[in-house]
């Protein structure tokens, strides 16, 4: 089940980043994998949007790899979608 387009237009206001580097990446995972989205993804995307601008952009350029709480299969899933933009 895809999400419905006022959770998709809340997640891409919780997506904009002080960054340049992390809005490029996020707007073209949008672009490629909005339709596909479903309410778990929501729910990691909403994870990764927690973090620091620099701590995401470390994660999305394979710096780090998720720690912790993130360190999940589904969240992996989803960070490598973005990383692959």
């Amino acid at each position: 089940m895809t999400i419905d387009s006022q959770i998709l237009s809340r997640l891409r206001w919780s997506a904009r980043r002080g960054l340049l580097e992390n809005d490029l990446i996020i707007e073209r995972f949008f672009n490629r994998y909005a339709e596909q989205l479903n309410n778990e993804d929501v729910f990691l995307l909403d994870q990764l949007f927690d973090l620091s601008d620099n701590d995401l952009l470390d994660l999305f350029l394979s710096r780090k790899e998720p720690e912790g709480a993130l360190d999940t299969p589904e969240l992996r899933g989803v960070l490598s979608k973005l990383r692959q933009l």
